[in-house]
């Protein structure tokens, strides 16, 4: 018999907050987060704007010492660690170390680091370069850092699968914990990929947004002139337990892990399957794992990349499984406000799930403004909406094919 899986903490960095509920208002609000860069000169590139994390000091929060160890996406992962953590009043002992986990989804991995000290190499020489860019550069930078900071020593891993990461990581925590691998596990995803590199890459790709005139306004999922997605940073964690694990221990439960389902296209290395098919399938898979009919999801939280292929393909995807039924979900992305986090997309709109079921309110898609004939769904346009939904769906699809769907489920003891 499989386990139930609770969830039982929440945290976030994101362009529009730097803690759950900062970021829960913005978006309710119906705030951006983006802005012209600054993390380096964008004046050469075709889209010179983006969602970046604001204010955030790794040095205030972890010291000197142990900041400068971390690639950004890893002091990300580990400032919403500290976050999910607190809230969740977990306390890691000799007693249960071993049965703690963690997993972080990303699909990028130490992208800023290794730019970096390619530069520190070419200036002054390879003898010049850190001897921390090794392991601030590979994708389990952040698992590993997490595991030492909290002395969780259960299974410990990173998932790289683009932009479905993080939505895979909670999957693939969730399914430990069910088939009794662990009985806690700290799982989510971050990404900090905002680099002249990597927008250069996305332009030439033309997925970006090129609405520098109006950045706020360039994020625009299922309208029908949208350009292109706006590049964004931050992480999500969520701390996830087996039900008898946090009964036991008196903690607070915030939702349930309902189900998870992951496919891939098989199609294309970036463009998704037109009519949708591996998403439909993931959908479906999810809805399965959670012994759930389509008429059970409340709302769903999209994928919705503000991409011309996307948009219609996931909209297509959603009318494949829901039928009908399709036509009264609320669906809405909340990429319009945070951009797109790319490998932490998934975990923190894993993050936003929860905080609709938890507060009974849809975050709004901003924007839209145009409605698109292929798009013809309730996306929750430009405001948020009362509602109190049972169960929330929310989709992430990336580069290679790859889709992965999550279900949660408000908690009934």
């Amino acid at each position: 018999m499989t386990r139930r899986v609770v969830v039982t903490g929440l945290g976030c960095i994101s362009p529009v907050g730097n803690n759950v509920n900062d970021t829960w208002q913005a978006l309710l609000a119906g705030k951006s987060g983006a802005a012209p860069i600054t993390a380096f000169d964008a004046s050469a590139h075709k889209t010179k704007f983006a969602a970046e994390v604001k204010g955030f000091d790794p040095v205030a929060l972890f010291g000197t010492r142990d900041a400068r160890k971390m690639d950004r996406f890893a002091q990300l992962a580990t400032a919403a660690t500290v976050q999910a953590m607190e809230q969740s009043a977990l306390k890691i002992d000799d007693a249960n170390r071993d049965r703690v986990g963690v997993l972080i989804g990303t699909g990028i991995g130490g992208i800023m680091t290794m730019l970096e000290q390619y530069q520190v190499m070419r200036e002054r020489g390879p003898e010049r370069v850190s001897p921390f860019l090794m392991p601030m550069m590979i994708s389990d930078n952040a698992a590993g850092n997490i595991a030492i900071r909290v002395g969780a020593r259960g299974p410990n891993m990173a998932i790289a699968t683009a932009c479905a990461s993080g939505t895979n990581a909670l999957g693939e925590a969730a399914e430990m914990i069910r088939r009794g691998a662990a009985d806690v596990m700290i799982a989510g995803g971050a990404e900090a990929a905002i680099t002249a590199l990597s927008m250069a890459g996305m332009n030439v790709m033309t997925a970006l947004s090129t609405r520098n005139d109006d950045p706020q306004t360039a994020s625009r999922p299922f309208d029908r002139n949208r350009d292109g997605f706006l590049m964004g940073e931050g992480a999500g964690m969520l701390i996830l337990e087996s039900f008898d694990f946090a009964l036991a221990r008196g903690a607070n439960i915030l939702c349930e892990f309902s189900g998870y389902g992951t496919t891939d296209d098989a199609h294309h290395i970036s463009a998704p399957a037109e009519n949708g098919a591996g998403a439909a399938i993931s959908m479906s898979l999810a809805l399965q794992s959670a012994g759930l009919m389509p008429a059970d999801i409340g709302y769903i939280n999209a994928h919705g990349t503000s991409t011309y292929l996307n948009d219609k393909s996931e909209t297509a995807a959603i009318k494949t499984v829901f039928a009908e039924q399709a036509y009264k979900i609320p669906v809405s992305s909340t990429k319009s406000m945070t951009g797109h986090l790319l490998g932490a997309s998934g975990a923190v709109e894993a993050v936003f799930s929860a905080m609709a079921i938890i507060n009974n309110i849809l975050p709004p898609t901003i924007n839209y403004q145009t409605p698109d004939p292929v798009c013809d769904l309730d996306y929750v346009p430009n405001q948020a909406r009362t509602a109190e939904p049972n169960y929330v769906m929310s989709n992430s699809f990336g580069f290679g094919g790859h889709n992965a769907t999550l279900i949660l489920g408000r908690y009934n003891p």
